[in-house]
């Protein structure tokens, strides 16, 4: 594959896993994509985009097209976002959002809407966010602001079709415990109890059972962690589970099959991966590490249940290279 890190991997409706962007191309970010086919572990090229960036967001909407929104590019933050059509394999504009953003999160609603939430517009994480429509091509502002402003945190959709919104920077070098609930009916931000510990670049996974895993991350000073909590949204709180084998932030979180969360690589170029068990709230490690260390890189979870590994840095290599995790 080609080298690239701070890029997006998006799942399609084929099986195909689409590679696009990242860094980095001097500073202008990669206009490039690449299609992962399972089938033959191959990689090919695709349509470029339509403007290059990095640090950007990708969405699968309902329709088997795929959002790119924000990022960065040579020229700074960016309000454009872009469709990527698998049927013609081109990516094509479509509308902006109404401000720049990098540090962002995209969200797919159970309405087919996309919720684009904070970020940083330049220095100053945004406490706002707005709703893209795939019907119209158009972003329109929520109807009320988010509860905090915050960039390179999570939102994670829950069962109850609201989105949980968590931790982040409220600027520079400064992670937070707040965090808040968006209602699409109700076009609400509400906070909630605080977590356990305050984080930045964590990684939040839906379990099966509806609680959502945080995990890792930095605190103030910047240094890593491997604290996790888990997020009851029936009691509304934060509480402690277990503790990662390694600390890690930038790496990755993927839910399997079998109700376990793979958590693989992280800064600063970690090779290791671990699984976190729901049934006992422990991590372990996985029997194997990873074939090079990596951070920034991007996990997808295929069809047949293996998850595909991609790009990253750390490592010499890391970020033209992929492999495979079988569970």
């Amino acid at each position: 594959m080609e080298m690239r890190y701070y890029h997006s991997a998006t799942l399609l409706a084929n099986g195909e896993v689409l590679l696009a962007g990242g860094c980095c191309n001097g500073s202008t970010g990669l206009s490039s994509a690449q299609l992962f086919d399972p089938s033959t572990d191959t990689f090919k090229t695709t349509g470029a985009l339509v403007t290059g960036r990095y640090r950007h967001t990708a969405t699968a909407l309902r329709d088997g097209r795929v959002l790119i929104a924000g990022g960065f590019s040579a020229n700074g933050a960016l309000s454009s976002a872009e469709l990527y059509d698998p049927n013609t394999g081109t990516f094509t504009a479509t509308g902006s959002m109404s401000t720049p953003r990098i540090g962002h999160t995209a969200t797919l609603l159970d309405d087919g809407r996309v919720l684009i939430a904070g970020g940083n517009a330049s220095t100053k994480p945004l406490g706002t966010a707005e709703l893209y429509d795939p019907a119209t091509g158009t972003f329109t502002a929520a109807a009320h602001p988010m509860y905090t402003p915050r960039a390179f945190f999570t939102a994670t959709l829950m069962k109850s079709g609201k989105v949980l919104l968590a931790g982040g920077s409220q600027g520079l070098k400064n992670p937070a415990a707040l965090a808040e609930v968006f209602d699409p009916v109700a076009g609400t931000f509400t906070k909630t109890t605080k977590m356990t510990t305050d984080r930045m670049n964590q990684t939040a996974t839906l379990l099966n059972n509806g609680l959502v895993l945080v995990a890792g991350g930095r605190v103030l000073g910047l240094s890593d962690l491997d604290a996790a909590e888990l997020y009851d949204p029936a009691t509304n709180k934060f509480t402690p589970t277990g503790v990662m084998t390694a600390a890690r932030f930038d790496h990755t979180a993927t839910l399997l099959r079998d109700g376990r969360v793979l958590i693989a690589g992280g800064a600063p170029g970690v090779d290791s991966a671990e699984l976190y068990d729901p049934a006992k709230g422990t991590f372990s490690k996985t029997p194997l590490p990873m074939t090079t260390g990596r951070f920034r890189q991007t996990a997808t979870l295929l069809a047949d249940g293996e998850v595909l590994i991609a790009g990253g840095s750390g490592s010499p290599g890391s970020g033209g290279s992929a492999e495979l995790f079988r569970p």
